[in-house]
């Protein structure tokens, strides 16, 4: 089997790839354009970043601050920032590590999964909005291929951090 490298790739693998690439610069574009329209502020006052934190302890239960960085691929610094402010909103708490008591995990509160369900509520609204013209069925086709694209991601994800630039990427910074 060939290695997993550009060189070995055939070149319409490479094209469609390069489609694609245009493709999710594009959509991250269009997120932080519709995000900036936002408020960097909920109405509550909290970061907007920190909802992550509050998804990840609605989904996957309470956790260590480390264990929520390693998650959202963040530093600790950051994360213990927002949580403190969750903490302070009340959205948040610090409970006893069952497995270490010196150690804390951070839970939601009542009021947190209140706060997330109403902003999870907007989203679901604003992207029916997005899909209004859409069928059912690609709607599943793609929450199934963003599925699969995600998984692919995050199995992937080290070889982009131990990716050399080839001598014809483009500099930093320029347009995709």
């Amino acid at each position: 089997m060939a290695p997993n490298t550009a060189a070995a790739r055939p070149r319409a693998e490479l094209d469609l790839a390069d489609q694609l690439g245009h493709e999710l610069v594009r959509l991250v574009r269009l997120i932080n354009k519709a995000k900036s329209q936002v408020s960097k502020q909920g109405p509550d006052g909290i970061e907007r970043a920190a909802y992550a934190i509050l998804f990840t302890l609605i989904h996957e239960g309470p956790q260590r601050t480390s264990r929520l960085a390693e998650s959202l691929h963040s530093e600790i610094s950051t994360i213990s920032r927002q949580s403190s402010s969750l903490v302070q909103h009340g959205l948040v708490e610090r409970q006893a590590d069952p497995e270490d008591g010196r150690a804390c995990l951070l839970a939601p509160t009542a009021e947190g999964m209140r706060v997330f369900e109403e902003n999870r509520k907007q989203r679901n609204q604003w992207l029916a909005e997005v899909l209004g013209d859409w069928t059912e069925g690609e709607i599943q086709t793609l929450n199934r291929l963003f599925g699969r694209l995600n998984t692919g991601i995050e199995n992937h994800s080290p070889q982009l951090a131990d990716a050399q630039p080839s001598a014809s990427a483009p500099a930093k910074g320029a347009n995709a």
